[in-house]
């Protein structure tokens, strides 16, 4: 089988404290302001509450304010640079390379995605960011002179599931709503949410987490010490499927249970490929009284 005719197995990620060891912001951004996120989260929190505002919106307007306030406006290459002081999980660096070619030896395509509430242009100065396919994020539209002058994007907790629709059917461009919205039958969806499995680490993940258990896929909640009872939640309430400690590495019970999933899938879609070939012999491309979805 060639590599464009093998199955495809997506991991979408969260990104902060779920492939990082804390907010993006928190590196390299904060700090330029002369804050400590212990000032400038609350700040921008209570900034969005009192205005009835998106708690992303908020956040994103309390940097290009708070920025202007102290003389030191960014710009899109400012971000970017900032991201190179990402501090990231053990393990997660090379964790891509080592999935893609156990994907490989089970006869399926890896690809991975960020869905993150995090700032993209962080994430793309980041040592991972030529890893995935399609980052996902919140994003800030610049003037001719790189500086950010209204949101592009924004990446709330509700708003990660159309990431999750968008790479299902293949429709990886924002701007093409047409596409994501029209009648598309099951087995013409590029990445079936049954080849799916979402990794993050907390509430903000909590609807996609849902969408995996629902919808056939797998969802994992990754944990630090400081988060790991809230975390320990979601498994009792089967929010997710897997919990584990936020270690990468080769070996890990994180390593092994993505491999484990991995091989799982990898099975499925051979069974059901053997299947339709049997159907197709006997001139039958599906089963009588398939249900098909529109």
């Amino acid at each position: 089988m060639s590599r464009s005719q093998r199955p495809i197995v997506a991991f979408l990620y969260d990104f902060d404290k779920t492939l990082c060891t804390t907010d993006m912001e928190d590196y390299a951004f904060i700090p330029s302001l002369g804050m400590t996120p212990a000032e400038f989260w609350p700040e921008a929190n209570g900034f969005g509450r009192e205005n009835r505002m998106d708690g992303i919106l908020a956040y994103m307007y309390t940097m290009i304010r708070e920025s202007e306030k102290r003389g030191l406006p960014f710009t899109r290459a400012d971000l970017v640079e900032k991201g190179r002081e990402i501090v990231l999980f053990p393990g997660v660096q090379d964790w891509f390379g080592r999935i893609n070619a156990f994907g490989e030896t089970q006869g399926v395509q890896v690809e991975h995605y960020v869905i993150s509430s995090g700032l993209r242009e962080i994430i793309e100065g980041s040592a991972i960011s030529g890893a995935f396919k399609e980052i996902y994020a919140s994003e800030f539209y610049y003037d001719a002179a790189g500086r950010p002058v209204w949101p592009k994007l924004t990446v709330n907790f509700t708003a990660k599931t159309q990431f999750v629709y968008r790479i299902n059917k293949g429709v990886l461009d924002v701007s093409n709503d047409r596409d994501l919205n029209a009648s598309m039958p099951d087995d013409s969806k590029r990445v079936p949410f049954t080849n799916m499995i979402y990794i993050g680490d907390g509430l903000s993940d909590v609807p996609c987490m849902k969408m995996m258990r629902a919808y056939g896929g797998q969802a994992i909640a990754v944990y630090q010490e400081s988060n790991r009872s809230g975390v320990e939640d979601l498994l009792a309430k089967g929010r997710v499927d897997f919990i584990f400690p936020a270690d990468y590495s080769e070996g890990t019970e994180l390593d092994r249970t993505a491999k484990n999933i991995l091989r799982r899938m990898a099975i499925s879609d051979a069974l059901a490929e053997e299947n339709q070939e049997q159907l197709r012999a006997i001139g039958r491309d599906e089963l009588p009284d398939q249900a098909r979805l529109f």
